[in-house]
């Protein structure tokens, strides 16, 4: 883990806060949190989400069609 990917994490937490707290000015500490730990985690989802190469991401939604079939 290097400090780049901590840095995208913390911008992800941080962002999500500031969402939250565009929407719910009068959120709570438990609110805040909760938020922070969503956006630190949604970061590395869509990181491993978008680093999937596309070969792969269409192979496995070929297999899905022919096991639907």
């Amino acid at each position: 883990m290097g400090i780049l990917d901590l840095a995208e994490e913390a911008a992800g937490a941080f962002g999500a806060d500031k969402a939250l707290e565009a929407v719910d000015p009068n959120a709570n500490l438990l609110e805040k949190a909760a938020a922070a730990v969503a956006g630190f985690e949604g970061v590395k989802v869509l990181k491993d989400h978008l680093g999937q190469p596309h070969e792969q991401a269409a192979d496995s939604q070929a297999d899905d069609s022919d096991q639907q079939s």
